[in-house]
């Protein structure tokens, strides 16, 4: 039996897998500088630390319940079961997804557990207490997360969540289970926390473009492993969807640059990494079933649409900090759609949409899975963050939120601007000048020190 079971475990298979899983872990370090770089300099702190605490939260209720509750059975389409609670029973030979060892899956799928919920926390940047912030992820990822992936990607023959396995709307890597379910929770935080103090007054520029393009950088990197990793095997699946993230990312750059070009009469560097962010979370559910010319087209739209979209917050008056909504929200549901626009048999998800002869019947599926987990979402996401306000407090207080919320929350700063200017140094290690006597002058000596 043993011999048989290792003989079902390819090795590329699992290297690929777990080499993916390592590229997703690298997202959320590569969120952290993204949105870091986004905020001013008295939230820097906060705002990676929202991400880095994010891994070390969503880890443990991974291990403890949430792999079981997410891939362990079926209970009603829409949770799983109790069975791999603390992944009882996966250190068997025996147990095995596809053509690599269970552990690798889980070790796979947990990365996607991580980085959803720290996608939200763009939203509410600046204003937020950090233990507010980890019950929120407790309580939406076990909420929210946990039965919207069962019903996205638990796959059983009839026996599998309502959305893939029963509607077969298709999401090959996360554009409803990770970002539109993301985005909605963000939109329910953004209204329930509030503006900001001077919003729409103060100009709340990013305080570091470089870490920026750092961040969309090493997410552009590791959304390799996101999407091409979701084949779950080292072969043809693998290399389309890897091309097609590429081409499609690419191409969400020069449509938002076009768009920047025309409204603004500039193209700037925060605008290209936000449209490569636009053009990954539109190509994440639409990886696996287009070519790579509709990659293409499907890219250049969603870098102007999501453009146009982060400018909805001040019409419509919402607070998205980092436009979570903007990008997230909109671009991951522009994606599902367009699956069912320029899906195509030819590509591993074997759907022919609208443009293809395939109807509009996918295009409906697709509407429907997305506006289910849009609301689901914002309304668990609106009570969660209420909840949390009344009780241990949510929202800091007005005068933490001007004195800065990395002091007030974590008693840090990131720069040292007195130390990096040199003057305080310079005086201080300059000699006092003394008297004819060799000692030190009282008035020279005081004025050193100040």
């Amino acid at each position: 039996m043993e011999g048989m079971t290792l003989m079902e475990i390819n090795a590329g298979d699992t290297a690929w897998v777990l080499a993916s899983a390592a590229l997703v872990m690298l997202m959320t370090p590569g969120l952290a500088f993204f949105y870091g770089g986004m905020v001013r300099v008295k939230s820097v702190l906060n705002m990676m630390m929202m991400s880095f605490v994010t891994i070390a939260v969503v880890t443990i209720l991974w291990v403890v319940v949430g792999y079981s509750l997410t891939f362990g059975g079926d209970n009603g389409h829409v949770i799983g079961d109790f069975s791999a609670v603390g992944l009882k029973g996966l250190l068997a030979p025996e147990a095995i997804t596809g053509t690599t060892p269970e552990l690798a899956f889980v070790a796979f799928q947990l990365m996607f557990a991580i980085i959803t919920p720290a996608l939200i926390s763009g939203a509410i940047a600046d204003r937020v207490t950090f233990r507010g912030w980890i019950a929120f992820v407790v309580g939406w990822t076990c909420l929210v997360y946990f039965p919207v992936a069962h019903s996205v990607w638990f796959l059983d023959e009839g026996n599998g969540g309502w959305i893939g396995d029963k509607l077969k709307a298709i999401d090959f890597a996360g554009g409803t289970a990770v970002h539109v379910n993301a985005g909605a929770a963000a939109l329910a935080l953004a209204i329930v926390l509030g503006k900001r103090i001077g919003w729409k007054k103060d100009p709340m520029r990013p305080h570091s473009l470089p870490l920026v393009l750092l961040g969309a950088g090493l997410l552009w990197f590791g959304w390799f492993g996101f999407n091409a990793g979701s084949a779950l095997s080292a072969g043809s699946t693998a290399a389309i969807t890897f091309v097609n993230t590429q081409v499609a990312t690419a191409a969400a750059v020069i449509g938002w640059l076009i768009v920047e070009r025309i409204v603004h009469g500039k193209a700037t560097t925060l605008g290209l990494a936000s449209g490569a962010v636009a053009g990954l979370v539109a190509i994440t559910p639409a990886c696996g079933a287009v070519s790579p010319i509709g990659a293409l087209i499907l890219g250049v739209f969603a870098g102007a649409i999501c453009a146009f979209a982060v400018s909805l917050k001040y019409k419509l008056g919402f607070d998205d900090s980092l436009d979570v909504v903007g990008v997230h929200l909109v671009g991951g549901l522009f994606g599902s759609l367009a699956i069912g626009l320029l899906g195509t048999a030819a590509a591993p998800s074997a759907v022919d949409g609208l443009f293809y002869g395939g109807g509009a019947g996918q295009l409906g599926r697709q509407a429907l899975a997305n506006l289910a987990v849009g609301v689901y979402s914002f309304v668990i996401a609106f009570i969660l963050a209420k909840v949390i306000d009344l009780t241990i407090g949510f929202r800091l207080a007005e005068e933490d939120e001007v004195t800065g919320v990395d002091q007030v929350e974590h008693a840090e700063t990131a720069y040292d601007f007195a130390s990096a200017s040199g003057v305080r140094g310079a005086l201080s290690a300059r000699p006092a000048p003394t008297t004819d006597n060799g000692s030190t002058d009282a008035s020279e000596k005081e004025g050193a020190n100040a």
